[in-house]
């Protein structure tokens, strides 16, 4: 009989996620305060690697085969994926951030979406300002289902139904949420939808990466010829949010907000309990 590791961490390999989580945290927290019109991605790219570097990390997407950057930064109609380079942001875009860290053999990995306000077109910025909301709403919804959740697609469940009462938006199918932990990417997936089996069981140990990804229009997409960038087949633009989160015998914690998810848990009536 073939050998399957478990998808669960002892409360040992847990504390060790933290610190990951936070170097991965700190890394988006650059990026979001250096966002702004006339800055290239790549000088994104460059801030995110100093801040993990900083607290002892290494971007862990290096790792990833052929990839050679800190961030994956994808603009209006990109979804995720995007390669940072020469691309100098503009007024008004929409601008997905993903990064993420390893410190110490454990992985952290978390995304963000950002507006850049352009006061020549105030119905785009809002648009894409309510859609980065619904999207990182949407993600918050998913971590309080997971806090009392029985399986694991419970979370996929909220975060569809969250979106739905907000409005027409598409939700990507192809791609999904993840474990997480020795590796960036571990089983199970995480889906960001309703589907009918029920998954693993939630308790202690499970550490999950939960991402929705959102559009303003269809869920089909296209892969760029860089052979990374992903981006939306009818050009609608999209957004992308992501927090790390464990699952231990006190409660949840997010690994990847500086406090746990303390803020965006709090309206949603659940208290994230640090990993002891």
């Amino acid at each position: 009989m073939a050998f399957r590791k478990s998808i669960y961490k002892t409360p040992a390999e847990l504390r060790l996620m933290v610190a990951p989580g936070l170097a991965t945290a700190a890394s988006l927290a650059a990026v979001r305060a250096a966002i702004r019109p006339g800055i290239t991605t790549l000088e994104l790219d460059r801030l995110a690697e100093e801040a993990i570097r900083s607290l002892g990390g290494e971007p862990n997407f290096m790792k990833e085969p052929g990839y050679h950057h800190t961030i994956c930064s994808s603009v209006n109609d990109e979804v995720v994926h995007g390669i940072p380079g020469v691309r100098v942001l503009e007024a008004g875009d929409i601008v997905s951030i993903d990064s993420g860290a390893e410190l110490g053999g454990w992985n952290g990995d978390a995304a963000l979406t950002v507006v850049i306000p352009d006061p020549t077109r105030p119905d785009v910025v809002r648009e894409r300002e309510t859609l980065a909301r619904v999207t990182e709403q949407s993600l918050w919804h998913g971590i309080a289902a997971l806090a009392s959740a029985r399986h694991l697609n419970e979370v996929g469940t909220a975060i569809e139904e969250y979106i739905a009462s907000q409005g027409e938006y598409g939700i990507l199918e192809d791609y999904v949420g993840h474990g997480i932990g020795r590796s960036m990417h571990e089983e199970p997936p995480v889906f960001n939808y309703r589907v009918r089996d029920r998954g693993p069981q939630v308790k202690p140990g499970l550490v999950v990466a939960i991402e929705p990804m959102v559009t303003l229009g269809g869920i089909d997409t296209v892969t760029r010829g860089d052979e990374w960038t992903v981006a939306t087949s009818d050009g609608s633009a999209a957004a992308h949010w992501e927090h790390s989160v464990a699952v231990h015998a006190g409660g949840i914690w997010v690994l990847t907000a500086e406090d746990g998810g303390a803020a965006a848990l709090r309206p949603l009536g659940v208290v994230p309990v640090p990993i002891p």
